[in-house]
């Protein structure tokens, strides 16, 4: 089958979950979570599969950690679609008014159709990106990578089950059989099919459909994420929150990637950081390579990278505003985090941060669907247009007017 065949059938299964209640749709993700369980086996020896394959080709360390699924992973995955059944149906609400006319006129959220995701070797996003869908009122079309391929094809074939098993279409869940490079460009192409595509994944993927699409975009992801060190930090607080933001899991997009620390404070707290992060290689600027002489010379291009790795670029600087505008020249519009007994310099920095996320004394990697209470997420966007930040129910949605009337008409 086609990329557009398979497009077409998702198309075709809209008018079914569209009319489907709310508990409908909230059986379909509680039976999706029950599926997964009940096929775990099936599911983790397709993940194992993936897993060699990744090793044979010399898939990096921290893309095989993504890729990953364990019992532990898969259940927690289970847990997030059961979250999201337990939360408020986003469709149908909005507000009513009446004009001096007679005409009484309501705003409604409705679902945006036929949401299609590229991404890469996430098996998670399989799970979530379906169950924010479905609550939604959207079909969607996975097109995961391939490393992930085996693992997504068995979650896929759980979901669709799950779907059957409550009387909805098979098809509102699909994965294109094949995934090469050639079916992400197709679907980029379906203008009039697809209603909106959604990318997940590193710079370059998020990039490439950015530029080659012609169907619309949200743009999600790349995270070159920065903690800012005031001068006024609480040097032990400072020290856990960078710790837990570089080191935590440093492979995902809301791990912090540079550090950005007061020069009255710099004497002390980078040699505390360096006694702390041990496995972390730091690549500082002059400043900071004549305080810490194992420090590695940054370039330019180090401050504009999202290593996801155990790197973290560092720049010393004069004070908050200098702090601000490095971070809005160098980061990728995602997360940012200031440590500071300041209010002044913290208010400063959330105002002046141009970021999705902005974060006083904790870390980034709070940036996520779940922690944000949305039980989980399609993506994190980095673009100003409809969404911005986790992407949960909400940003699934778009409005429709529905207005009533007694026969008005416009003089």
């Amino acid at each position: 089958m086609t990329v557009r065949e398979l497009c077409l059938r998702g198309r075709e299964a809209i008018p079914a979950l569209q009319s489907a209640s709310g508990k409908q749709r909230n059986d379909a993700l509680l039976a999706m979570a029950k599926l997964l369980m009940r096929d775990a086996e099936l599911i983790l020896e397709a993940n194992k599969k993936d897993l060699s394959g990744a090793a044979e080709n010399g898939v990096p360390a921290q893309m095989i950690d993504r890729l990953t699924l364990t019992e532990s992973r898969l259940g927690a995955i289970a847990s997030a679609l059961e979250e999201v059944a337990a939360l408020p149906d986003p469709l149908g609400l909005g507000e009513e008014w009446v004009r001096p006319n007679g005409l009484s006129i309501r705003r409604v959220t409705v679902p945006i159709g036929l949401i299609a995701m590229i991404y890469e070797a996430r098996p998670n996003v399989t799970a979530d990106a379906a169950a924010l869908a479905v609550k939604s009122g959207n079909c969607v079309v996975l097109r995961g990578g391939k490393e992930a391929f085996f693992t997504n094809c068995a979650m896929v074939n759980s979901l669709r089950e799950a779907m059957v098993s409550v009387g909805l279409p098979a098809d509102c869940i699909s994965m294109p059989e094949d995934p090469s490079r050639e079916t992400a460009t197709q679907l980029m192409q379906l203008r009039g099919v697809v209603d909106l595509l959604i990318p997940r994944g590193g710079k370059s993927l998020i990039r490439s459909v950015v530029d080659n699409a012609s169907v619309p975009v949200i743009e999600t992801g790349a995270g070159n994420c920065h903690v800012y060190v005031d001068a006024s930090a609480d040097v032990n607080m400072a020290l856990s929150v960078v710790d837990n933001a570089k080191r935590q899991r440093p492979s995902v997009c809301n791990a912090a990637e540079g550090l950005v620390v007061h020069r009255e404070i710099a004497d002390t707290f980078l040699p505390l950081l360096r006694e702390r992060l041990v496995d972390v290689e730091f690549r500082g600027c002059e400043e900071t390579c004549k305080i810490l002489p194992d420090c590695i010379p940054a370039t330019e291009e180090d401050f504009y990278t999202e290593y996801n790795d155990l790197i973290l670029h560092i720049k010393v600087v004069g004070g908050v505003e200098e702090a601000i505008s490095f971070i809005n020249a160098h980061n990728t519009g995602h997360s940012e985090a200031i440590m500071t007994e300041s209010i002044t310099n913290a208010n400063r920095f959330t105002a002046g941060i141009d970021a999705a996320a902005v974060y006083v004394n904790a870390s980034t990697r709070f940036t996520d669907g779940g922690e944000f209470g949305f039980g989980a997420e399609i993506g994190i966007s980095t673009q100003k247009m409809h969404a911005r930040g986790p992407m949960g129910l909400s940003a699934l949605t778009t409005v429709k007017y529905v207005a009533w009337g007694n026969g008005q008409i416009r003089g």
